[in-house]
C-alpha cells in the first residue's frame, strides 16, 4: 500500500516556497498551498503574509486533509499510482483530479474516491495504469493552456513535474 511520507518530499520539490505570480490564476502561493486553499483550511480573514508564515504542521494538515486522504491514497497498493493521482489533485484540484481518473477507470464519475473506484485502481496493471494516468495528465495542462494560452508560460514547468514522477509498483 502507497505510503504519504514516500510522496511529500516529491510534491516540496517541485513547490518551493512564496509565489505571487500575478499570472498564476491561484494568486498568492507557497509550498503549493493558494491563498484559497490556505483560507480554506484556517478562515477567510488569513492574509497573504499568514500564508508566507505557514507552518510545517499546518502544510501537513493541508496536504493529508485536502488530497491525500479525499484519495484514499493509503489503499492504492501502487506507490506510484497514489502517487501520480494525489499530485493531480495537489496541482489542478481534488475533485477534478479524481473525476479525470475516474472517467479512465470507467467507474461512476462524482469526484469521491469509495470503494468502486479504489477496485478499479487496485485491480488495473499497475504500470499500464500509471501510464495511463501520466498520458491524461500531460493531455489536460495541454487543454489548459489551449483554453488559456496566458499559462503557456508555466506549461514546460508542469509537464517536467508529471515526467518526473517515477513508477513505482
Amino acid at each position: 500500500m502507497a505510503i504519504v511520507e514516500k510522496l511529500v518530499p516529491f510534491i516540496l520539490k517541485w513547490e518551493g516556497g512564496f509565489v505571487d505570480d500575478k499570472h498564476d490564476r491561484g494568486g498568492a502561493t507557497n509550498r503549493g498551498v493558494t491563498i484559497g486553499t490556505f483560507r480554506h483550511f484556517y478562515g477567510q480573514a488569513r492574509t497573504v503574509d499568514d500564508l508566507k508564515k505557514m507552518s510545517h504542521a499546518q502544510w501537513e494538515k493541508i496536504f493529508m486533509a485536502g488530497y491525500w486522504l479525499p484519495w484514499k491514497a493509503s489503499e492504492i497498493k501502487s506507490q506510484g499510482i497514489a502517487n501520480i493521482v494525489v499530485d493531480w489533485a495537489w496541482a489542478s484540484g481534488t475533485t477534478t483530479a479524481i473525476c479525470q481518473v475516474q472517467r479512465i477507470l470507467g467507474v461512476t464519475v462524482d469526484g469521491i474516491v469509495g470503494d468502486e473506484t479504489l477496485t478499479a485502481i487496485n485491480k488495473r496493471e499497475a504500470r499500464e495504469l500509471f501510464d495511463i494516468i501520466k498520458r491524461a495528465r500531460i493531455d489536460f495542462v495541454n487543454q489548459i493552456v489551449r483554453n488559456n494560452p496566458t499559462q503557456a508560460r508555466f506549461s514546460r514547468g508542469w509537464v517536467n513535474r508529471i515526467n518526473d514522477i517515477p513508477f513505482e509498483g
